[in-house]
């Protein structure tokens, strides 16, 4: 069986692409030219497995026909394609340009998705991006050396209230709270970045006295009726940087519906760092 795999920006779709080939699957890689690292190339460069062909966000004809092409019948998304790349000056082709016409919102759900039915609609089937990774996958309980304190788990409990509020606008997933304060709310921009602008805030107060407890607590949480297929919550080193750079203590993620990148290293660094990391069923 040939996999099709539509490869936006980070470390997932590598990792999607090693997982998949070590189950034997040929994988046929529709790379995104506004997004995806380079580096895929030297991987079909030394795996005749692999075929990589680079495709712009605005060519969804040109994907449906390579896949077809190559014999892809089932293809996964792994590696965000940033949101606000659909406001950009990217042109879309006319089948995009159709799909987007017919769509009452612009939300990642609601676009997304309808590229699936139209994929499916010419045989494609789109399966869920945490096929092949599900060792990945957050489980229940505290993962590093040390567990949120009582301050913390009352940031926890304050911001799942708010993070689920959002996720189910399908505006954001991740949320930064300061003692039960909301400090940044997740747009286009991404977690990193919003963990980032938290932190900018922050220390624009200035070093006085202030009534808010300076540490940071960020809860990320997966949409109420999350589609595995896309927009699946991660989380990797990159984020363990940024809670660092903005003075954030504290990371809440979902049981089972957030994978962990990079897994050892990334628990090492927040371990380093005194940063608690817990997974909470919703």
């Amino acid at each position: 069986m040939k996999l099709g795999l539509i490869a936006g920006n980070g470390r997932f779709p590598f990792l999607l692409l090693d997982a998949a080939r070590a189950e034997g699957l040929q994988v046929v890689v529709a790379a995104i030219k506004e997004e995806t690292d380079s580096e895929m190339d030297r991987h079909a460069e030394a795996d005749t497995g692999v075929t990589v062909h680079w495709l712009s966000l605005g060519e969804l004809s040109r994907l449906i026909e390579t896949f077809r092409k190559e014999g892809v019948s089932k293809a996964v998304m792994a590696g965000q394609v940033k949101h606000k790349q659909i406001f950009s000056s990217i042109r879309p082709d006319w089948r995009l340009a159709k799909l987007l016409l017919n769509l009452r919102t612009r939300s990642t759900d609601a676009l997304l998705g309808a590229v699936a039915k139209v994929l499916g609609d010419e045989g494609i089937e789109l399966i869920s991006s945490t096929t092949f990774l599900e060792p990945l996958l957050a489980e229940e309980g505290v993962l590093t050396e040390r567990a949120p304190d009582e301050d913390e788990c009352l940031n926890i409990e304050f911001g799942l209230g708010v993070a689920q509020a959002l996720a189910g606008f399908d505006i954001g997933q991740t949320v930064v709270v300061a003692a039960q304060a909301c400090v940044a709310v997740e747009a286009m921009e991404g977690t990193d970045a919003t963990i980032e602008r938290a932190g900018r805030l922050m220390q624009s107060l200035g070093g006085g006295a202030s009534t808010l407890e300076r540490r940071l607590t960020v809860v990320k949480v997966a949409k109420p009726e999350q589609d595995m297929r896309f927009d699946v919550p991660v989380i990797g080193k990159s984020t363990v940087e940024s809670m660092i750079r903005a003075g954030a203590s504290c990371l809440s993620i979902e049981v089972g519906r957030t994978l962990l990148f990079d897994r050892n290293q990334l628990l090492q660094r927040a371990t380093q760092a005194g940063i608690a990391i817990v997974a909470a069923p919703r």
